[in-house]
């Protein structure tokens, strides 16, 4: 959908649909009142009346805030693809452009790519109409690149595993880096053995596609901050030989979505021209079967230089991140550093599945990504570290075991193995964000259609915006 913003004296209604917000009280007063209860219209939440005959759809609001108008905004979007109008239009404001605008392009996605025939919306444009152009085409803007980096996000963890693997995705990263004039740097198996990155290299062992850690950079004049940003990046997830059941195997092409999540943010910071550098570190790796599979019962050597016993292959994304955590701490000096990751499916016993499990130590940091991404319209909370779930990871072998020796607090004692290669001077500045819940839908809910969510893009600009 092709989205412009208008002077509302200047525009043209040929052919248009016009799209009203009501509350219960403002329909009290609705012109078309009567017409509109009688079709039973109620102007609950998402509730939605069309007047052909007037050229007019009208959404029910529970009230005006961003929350409300960007699913409002989103469920217009999935209605109105049946209608045969050229345009829709609505008045905004300065409150009400983000989320609109948010909500039309996330609720209008669609990932089509596979599809052999694609029923297009037959309205190609949406007209925001306002009375002051200029004082809104800066939010016009920031809304716009936000909303679609997330999409770009969707687009790459919705594609299946035999059309992006790691050497894929560090084609997709050169891609970015020379439209978005980002420097970008791959570092292939020689380049990772060198490094001694053996943990995130064994779980790749056994794939037909080497493994990949890539490194974006984004580095303005005069940065305000350096941020490092880690990804998981596995491409598909077997289980390896803890081979996972055959209908969990199902939509694991979206265990790379840590990583696609990290190229969507650094996609938004370098178009928003923040003042800010930004780092983005990505370990791609496949997790197969084989001859060459790592196994159960294994002792790894980290990057870092501690050994990891293997008590699960499943239990991958913390093995490759261990090694690229470390990597990352040791090429920049961050004020913060965030990893995503597709991590635990404990997380989603703990928080559901909509709700990105937030990890670390500082309590100051947790407020302010928790204050971030509420504004964003994403779900967060925090899971608490204590040192009792800590122990959880002791080997009897090896310097600590990659999974937990009970069955309880699966997500936070993930956390707690990566905080294992946080430095010391980094807790304070490290977080950790569990998107297995989050960044992957096979029921659309909010904004969200079917498959990917793009979770972590719109929260973490939201931040990294507010940077001062």
């Amino acid at each position: 959908m092709n989205i412009q913003l208008i002077n509302k004296k200047a525009y043209d209604k040929k052919n248009n649909l016009t799209l009203k917000f009501l509350t219960e009280k403002k329909l009290e007063k609705a012109k078309f009142k009567k017409t509109l209860k009688k079709s039973g219209f109620n102007a609950k939440q998402e509730s939605i009346a069309t007047l052909h005959g007037k050229s007019l759809i009208f959404c029910g609001l529970a009230d005006f805030s961003d929350e409300n108008l960007r699913t409002a905004a989103a469920t217009i979007a999935q209605h109105i693809k049946k209608y045969t109008y050229k345009s829709l239009s609505i008045e905004v404001d300065k409150e009400s452009i983000t989320p609109i605008i948010e909500g039309f392009i996330l609720g209008d996605y669609e990932f089509n790519n596979y599809k052999s025939t694609d029923k297009k919306s037959k309205i190609k444009d949406l007209f925001l109409l306002c009375d002051n152009v200029k004082e809104l085409s800066k939010p016009f803007e920031e809304a716009v690149i936000v909303a679609e980096a997330t999409c770009f996000t969707r687009d790459l963890v919705n594609t299946p595993p035999d059309d992006l693997y790691p050497e894929i995705m560090a084609k997709i990263a050169k891609k970015l880096a020379k439209e978005n004039e980002l420097k970008c740097n791959i570092l292939g198996k020689k380049e990772l053995q060198k490094e001694k990155c053996n943990a995130l290299l064994a779980v790749g062992r056994a794939s037909r596609h080497d493994s990949k850690l890539i490194h974006l950079t984004y580095k303005p004049k005069n940065a305000k901050k350096i941020i490092s940003l880690v990804g998981k990046g596995l491409t598909y997830d077997s289980g390896g030989l803890s081979l996972k059941p055959a209908t969990s195997m199902v939509t694991m092409k979206m265990d790379k979505a840590g990583a696609c999540a990290v190229l969507g943010i650094m996609k938004a910071v370098s178009e928003l021209k923040l003042d800010i550098e930004v780092h983005g570190f990505i370990g791609a790796v496949e997790n197969m079967i084989g001859g060459d599979a790592y196994k159960p019962d294994d002792v790894l050597r980290s990057r870092k230089g501690d050994t990891i016993e293997v008590r699960n292959t499943d239990a991958e994304g913390r093995l490759v991140l261990a090694d690229v955590l470390d990597y990352a701490q040791d090429k920049t000096k961050p004020d913060y550093l965030f990893d995503f990751a597709t991590l635990t499916g404990a997380c989603m016993v703990a928080l559901g599945q909509y709700t990105t499990g937030v990890m670390g130590h500082s309590s100051k940091l947790k407020h302010d990504i928790g204050k971030a991404s509420r504004k964003a319209g994403e779900l967060t909370a925090t899971l608490p570290f204590n040192k009792h779930l800590k122990k959880q990871l002791k080997s009897e072998i090896a310097d600590i075991c990659n999974i937990s020796n009970k069955p309880y607090g699966g997500a936070i004692t993930a956390g707690l193995f990566l905080d294992n290669f946080i430095k010391e001077e980094n807790k304070e500045k490290w977080l950790h964000f569990d998107i297995a819940g989050s960044a992957y839908t096979e029921s659309p809910w909010d904004v969200n259609v079917h498959g990917a969510t793009g979770a972590g893009v719109r929260f973490m600009t939201h931040f990294l915006e507010s940077i001062k």
